[in-house]
């Protein structure tokens, strides 16, 4: 967590992380009732590692990719 917070922007943070934080932060809340903090804070990690996951690869695959001769005529 450390190194998260030291190796991203805060602008990063919070256009990243933020919005995948508060969905699996949700889905723990409503749903895991494990009684039990260790399994319900796993899971809820877990949710939230699934839910980034997700989140990047489709931003990826949605931003346009830059070719090489994209990047020449904008020298």
């Amino acid at each position: 967590m450390y190194t998260l917070f030291r190796s991203v922007s805060g602008r990063q943070l919070i256009t990243t992380q933020a919005p995948a934080f508060l969905a699996a932060f949700l889905i723990a809340e409503f749903f895991y009732k494990f009684h039990s903090f260790t399994l319900e804070c796993l899971a809820f990690l877990a949710t939230w590692f699934v839910i980034d996951l997700v989140v990047t690869v489709v931003g990826n695959r949605l931003a346009p990719a830059k070719s090489s001769t994209e990047h020449q005529w904008t020298k």
